[in-house]
């Protein structure tokens, strides 16, 4: 919606927690000021303290206990000359107030537009939104997650939307929520099951208003969303190198995840002649929010392509080879033949290459892991891509736990484990520690750490650019911890230059028989 000017500016307040009252009287002097024309557009957010507010069209039997008594419970009433009935704001509720400008003056457009906003944060944390004719505000299931009230003076907008996010919404019983007696109120953290980030839920509304309204975005500070700092800026790829190595594996009709996923190290590897290759098609049968892999109905596992990356990995004279795939929830062993039959072809062709496989979590099936870990690969990769409480909206067709078990379960039987996490996408410090101490609890020796990345305006926005000093200190943490082989930067991914970090691995200038296989210890990074 082009509500606003052409690339006009967009001015952010977070006001924290601040007394409704309060609030008003700031908000009441920022509309003065965009009416007048001394100010940009704003959008403010905010918390308040327990608060019933009553607007125009409602009077106090909207209210089920007396002013009196639900003061004395530490809930203020405040009646005011807008909006519509009653309503409830509280600690763990987001407050948005749009101060802005509209160029279409069409108040239902305005009113779609900025529900849709709130939509789009909801989906990306996993929650389908609902809405209801003729009611607005955003639903899941029965439960109202989101109110809104708009006004406008002079075609500035005031009002706004406010969103239950680690809401309590027991007080919602104490009033007639918005006319409607009996109606359910929830929360995101009810809908999910468990805390939700503020910030990181005031980050991606601020992404998804900006872009539903057409705002263009301000070059940050270091650290923050925005324009990519300058150390994420590569040097141009060898366009020729690059396409040697397309038509190669065109000719060959092999997919690799350094195309599939958009890597921003493409044009390095493709020059040095390296690849990681991925089996089972180019087609995910999952929508993870963060990677760049097309999401549809894949097509049959192709039988000669365990060959194929194995006459590649020999025409190429690789020493160590990494092999991944898309997620093939649609196969029966989840794709885990294939990745055995890929190792052994390797093998036989190029006897004396390691083999790193970076295998998705076959959905927790013992049967298809042990098929794959029978055939030994020199490393097994499992990432676990973000830390425990960012799974629903990154990963919501994955387990955070399950894939802690991959990595034990190789680690036990053996295998050098594996794993990788993406930074930027809303972590904490602490939960970052906590992730390294149960990879570490789980077998996992060696760790790659590499910047988010937004394949797309569709998928997760970056939440924060993590600086190398931040990478750095997060490595020699790891490896204080005791992580052997670790690999930390914002450019780094699993299959990042994977055959380094074979120098880590104990084994590496030995060799130890399975049975019959003799076996050499490799490495590897991607996300």
């Amino acid at each position: 919606m082009a509500a606003v000017g052409p690339q006009q500016a967009l001015e952010v307040l977070d006001w924290g927690l601040l007394d409704y009252g309060e609030a008003l009287e700031r908000q009441e002097a920022l509309v003065g000021e965009r009416v007048a024309g001394t100010s940009p557009d704003r959008l403010v957010l905010v918390e308040h303290p327990p608060v019933i507010t009553v607007g125009r069209s409602g009077d106090s039997h909207d209210l089920l206990l007396p002013g009196e008594e639900l003061e004395r419970r530490g809930v203020a009433v405040h009646f005011v000359s807008r909006g519509g009935q009653a309503t409830y704001h509280g600690p763990g509720q987001m407050v948005a107030y749009p101060i802005i400008r509209l160029g279409k003056r069409d108040l239902h457009l305005y009113l779609d537009t900025l529900l849709e906003a709130a939509a789009e944060v909801l989906r990306i944390f996993g929650i389908e939104p609902q809405f209801k004719k003729g009611r607005p505000g955003l639903w899941a299931g029965s439960g109202k997650l989101a109110s809104v009230g708009i006004a406008v003076r002079r075609w500035v907008t005031y009002h706004g939307l406010a969103l239950n996010v680690n809401t309590d919404v027991d007080p919602f019983g104490l009033i007639v929520p918005c006319g409607s007696r009996g109606q359910p109120i929830t929360s995101m953290a009810r809908v999910l099951g468990h805390p939700v980030d503020m910030k990181l839920v005031k980050g991606r509304f601020i992404s998804a208003f900006r872009n539903a309204f057409g705002y263009r975005e301000h070059s940050p500070p270091e650290g923050q969303t925005g324009k990519h700092p300058e150390w994420l800026v590569r040097r141009a790829p060898d366009t020729v190198a690059m396409g040697r190595m397309e038509r190669r594996l065109e000719e060959m009709r092999l997919a690799t995840v350094c195309q599939s996923a958009e890597c921003p190290n493409q044009g390095e590897c493709f020059a040095r002649g390296t690849a990681t290759f991925m089996i089972l098609g180019d087609r995910c049968t999952r929508r993870c929010r963060f990677c760049a892999v097309t999401k549809a109905v894949p097509e049959a596992p192709d039988p000669d392509e365990p060959a194929r990356v194995a006459r590649a990995s020999f025409e190429m004279r690789l020493r160590h080879v990494v092999v991944t795939s898309v997620t093939r929830d649609d196969l029966t062993d989840g794709g885990a033949g294939q990745f055995v039959s890929t190792i052994r072809q390797i093998r036989a062709l190029c006897p004396e290459a390691t083999v790193e496989t970076l295998i998705p979590d076959f959905q927790g099936s013992v049967a298809a892991l042990e098929n794959v870990f029978t055939a030994r690969p020199d490393m097994l990769n499992h990432n676990v891509e973000t830390v425990a409480r960012l799974y629903p909206s990154v990963r919501p067709r994955a387990d955070y736990r399950r894939s802690l078990s991959i990595l034990e379960f190789a680690s036990r039987r053996g295998l050098p484990a594996k794993s990788g996490l993406m930074l930027g996408l809303g972590e904490m410090d602490g939960e970052i520690l906590e992730t390294l101490v149960d990879l570490k609890r789980a077998g996992c020796r060696y760790l790659t750490l590499g910047q988010y990345l937004a394949p797309s305006g569709d998928h997760i926005p970056v939440a924060r650019y993590v600086s190398p000093e931040v990478f750095d200190r997060w490595a020699e943490t790891a490896r204080s911890m005791g992580f052997l082989g670790v690999a930390a930067g914002p450019l780094v991914r699993s299959s990042y230059r994977a055959e380094n970090m074979m120098d880590s691995c104990p084994q590496r200038k030995g060799e130890y028989r399975y049975g019959r296989e003799k076996i050499h210890c490799g490495t590897g990074n991607r996300h």
